[in-house]
């Protein structure tokens, strides 16, 4: 199954490492350095023009994306256990 990360983005569900929110995991150094190297190393997509509110972290064949999506943590981890449920 897929879980829709915003604008026309999908993810693979088993590709997905962690879902995150923005404000509360960015208050620790560790995620912002992970999140700046990320930039550095052309990892980032940014998903749509909105303000970002959470970020994916994916494996796709052994390289790793970190999608910057502008819906909540709380409403990709609800898509991901409803699709979930229809596997």
């Amino acid at each position: 199954m897929y879980l829709h990360l915003g604008d026309e983005v999908m993810a693979k569900n088993r590709q997905i490492i962690g879902v995150f929110d923005l404000d509360t995991s960015t208050v620790t150094r560790a995620t912002r350095d992970f999140l700046a190297e990320a930039q550095k190393k052309g990892m980032v997509v940014n998903i749509g023009e909105n303000l970002p509110k959470s970020f994916v972290l994916c494996e796709e064949n052994g390289s790793y994306k970190v999608y910057i999506s502008p819906l909540a943590a709380s409403t990709l981890r609800r898509r991901a256990q409803n699709s979930r449920s229809f596997e």
